[in-house]
Order: C-alpha cells, then structure tokens, then sequence
C-alpha cells in the first residue's frame, strides 16, 4: 500500500537542455511546433494529448484529457460532443486552458484563449476521415449523460453497425469541433533542483508577443 510518506519522496532532479527568452522564437505557435516534432521524435504514446480545463457557468472547474488534431497560427483544434460537459461550458464562458505533459522531455506547455465552434464542413471532413468505430463510436454515445450499465452503449453501437453496414455514415449534428484561439503560452522546462525554466507569452495592445521569464 502507498502511504502519504511515499508519495512525499517522489521526486526527480531534471538534467535537460534550458530555455532562454534570447532563443525561444519569438512566434509562440513556431516555438510550439518545434516542441512538438521533439515529442514526436522522443517516440511518447500520444503527445497530441492535452488537459482541457473548463469552468461552468457558476464558476465551478472541471478537466479532462482530449486529443489535439491540428494547430497552426488560427488555433488549436480538438473534437467533441457538443452535448458534454465540456461543449457546455465552453458555450458558457467561451473561454479555455490546455495543458501539454511531455514527461521524457520535462516539458509542460499551458494555453489560454477564448474557444469557439469551428465550421460545420471542416467538422464533416474530419469526420469521415475517422475509422469506421470512431464514427459509430460518436453516434453511439451520449457523451456526459447517464447510462445503466456498458451493455446498453454495445447494444446501440451493434445497431448502428448493422443499420450503417456498407453505407456511408453521417456526421451527427452533435458532434464537431472546437478551436482554441490563444491569448496566452506558457513553456516550462524541467531543470535541476526545481529551478525551471518558464517562459510566458501574452499578446500586447499592437497585436504582437512579449516573452517573459517567470520564476519557478
């Protein structure tokens, strides 16, 4: 069994690479393209996963891990049930965070911005680029609601399997995605002694990205 004191020791002194405000680019979206092609190369399970963190509409957080499926200077992109949890507070409040763990590389990028629905024909195109399970997995599913038991959720997508066999499958109208439009980045890299480097982004009143260093 774990006891309290077990997990006090957990702990690990990083020996890893810095980073400096004179080298990081100054286009946080470069500079996370470039931390992501390392995570791609240091061979991790799925670094496109990222903490969603969301608040409701009387202010109450709540989290959960998503897939990040494309990214470029517009935003950050992931999909979902618009009958969740998560669509539901974004419709709310609009606003997002999302957290990047990349543990063999001792790096942590955080994003804040405001998130929105992305259009209903880019939702469609990726959809039928999904496998065959993953569609009639989001037809299945009543993501967030309650359900008596597993069956029930096998027992439907079973029918939908038959009832779609050999045919095209569309996209429901309660499924798409989300676009997180940054305001800020935070990049955080493990150092020794739990002296790391954090380097945060936030746009200025011209538009453009001030870097500054924060301590750890």
């Amino acid at each position: 069994m774990t006891t309290n004191n077990d997990v006090h020791e957990l702990r690990k002194n990083y020996q890893t690479v810095v980073l400096e405000t004179q080298t990081a680019n100054k286009d946080p979206v470069v500079q996370f393209k470039l931390w992501f092609e390392d995570a791609l190369a240091a061979k991790l399970i799925e670094p496109n996963a990222m903490n969603l963190a969301t608040v409701d509409k009387n202010g109450e957080p709540s989290s959960r891990m998503v897939l990040l499926k494309s990214f470029d200077a517009s935003g950050f992109v992931f999909f979902t049930n618009y009958n969740s949890q998560k669509a539901q507070d974004l419709h709310n409040t609009r606003r997002a965070a999302l957290n990047f763990w990349w543990d063999k590389l001792y790096r942590q990028v955080r994003v804040c911005g405001v998130a929105g629905k992305i259009s209903r024909k880019d939702s469609m195109a990726y959809f039928q680029m999904r496998p065959v399970g993953s569609q009639l997995g989001a037809l299945a599913s009543q993501q967030s609601r309650v359900i008596a038991s597993y069956t029930v959720l096998i027992k439907e997508f079973r029918r939908l399997a038959q009832h779609y066999q050999n045919q095209h499958i569309p996209c429901p109208q309660h499924w798409g995605g989300y676009r997180v439009i940054p305001d800020s980045f935070e990049f955080w890299q493990g150092r020794p002694n739990r002296l790391h480097d954090r380097l945060r982004y936030t746009k200025t009143s011209t538009n453009e990205w001030q870097i500054v260093r924060l301590s750890p």
